[in-house]
């Protein structure tokens, strides 16, 4: 069993930064993708960023490129997601989940098997 927990949301006006942090806790050993989702108001959940566990590669949906980046601390067993150049279009409740089955599309979030709680993130114009 994992858990995890988000954490670094708030309010940033346009043009500002954020980092949010996801900790992992349980088995976290068994952890083969952290990956980050987000939800605006009246819209789907959708893919924001992923990250390998193991090898380390990372994953971005064209819209956050260049602007997030994802990133982990593996002895506080923790990922990261760095926002830059906020817009209010980055507006949602973003959300963390762990895969730990290694059958993953990294970008499809019926795929993970356990969600944190959500953080808000709000970017005024």
């Amino acid at each position: 069993q994992v858990q995890v927990v988000e954490s670094g949301g708030g309010l940033v006006q346009a043009g500002g930064s954020l980092r949010l942090s996801c900790a992992a806790s349980g088995r976290t050993s068994s952890i083969r993708t952290m990956g980050w989702f987000r939800q605006a108001a009246g819209k789907e959940r959708e893919f924001v960023a992923a990250m390998s566990w193991t090898a380390g590669s990372t994953y971005y949906t064209d819209t956050v490129k260049g602007r997030f980046s994802i990133s982990k601390d593996n002895a506080k067993n923790t990922v990261y997601l760095q926002m830059d150049s906020l817009k209010p279009e980055d507006t949602a409740v973003y959300y963390c989940a762990a895969d730990v089955d290694r059958t993953l599309t990294y970008y499809l979030a019926r795929g993970y098997d356990y969600w944190g709680q959500g953080t808000q993130v709000t970017v005024s114009s």
